[in-house]
C-alpha cells in the first residue's frame, strides 16, 4: 500500500512540474523570450525548492506566496524594485519591463534564482534604490 501511495505520489508531482515547465515556456513567448531562454530558466527552477514553490502559488493563485526568501527579500520586493528600476525609461516605453507584465514576472523569478547564488549585487542595489524596503539598514541616531 504504502509503495503504491509512493508511487502515485511521484506521478503526481511529475505532473505538477510538467505543468509549471510549460507555464515558464508560455510565459517566456508572451515575453517575446526564446526557447533556450525558457529551457534555461527551467533548469535552474526546477533545482530550487524555494524558488519552485513560489512559482507553483503564483500558477495557482496569480500572487506571490512570499514565503521563501533569500537574504530577507522575498519575489514581491524583487518586483517592486524592478518597475521601480525600470522608471527611469519612462521616456522609452518599449525597453520597458513595466508593460511587460509576463517579463516582469520572468526576471523577478530568475533574480531570486541569481540571488540564492551571490545575493550581495542584488542586495546592494535593492537596498540602495528606492523602491523596495530597506532590511535592516536603518541608523539610529
Amino acid at each position: 500500500m504504502d509503495l503504491e501511495k509512493t508511487q502515485e505520489q511521484k506521478k503526481q508531482l511529475e505532473e505538477a512540474l510538467q505543468v509549471l515547465r510549460r507555464y515558464i515556456y508560455a510565459l517566456a513567448e508572451q515575453a517575446g523570450e526564446t526557447q533556450g531562454y525558457a529551457s534555461q530558466l527551467w533548469s535552474r527552477l526546477e533545482k530550487s525548492g524555494g524558488v519552485l514553490q513560489e512559482l507553483a502559488y503564483y500558477h495557482d493563485y496569480g500572487k506571490f506566496l512570499c514565503k521563501y526568501q533569500v537574504s530577507g527579500y522575498t519575489l514581491a520586493d524583487i518586483l517592486v524594485w524592478q518597475v521601480d528600476h525600470f522608471k527611469a525609461y519612462m521616456d522609452r516605453p518599449l525597453d520597458m519591463n513595466r508593460y511587460h507584465r509576463e517579463k516582469l514576472l520572468l526576471s523577478a523569478f530568475d533574480i531570486m534564482l541569481k540571488m540564492e547564488e551571490d545575493p550581495v549585487p542584488y542586495v546592494s542595489k535593492m537596498s540602495s534604490e528606492t523602491g523596495t524596503d530597506f532590511v535592516g539598514k536603518f541608523k539610529e541616531y
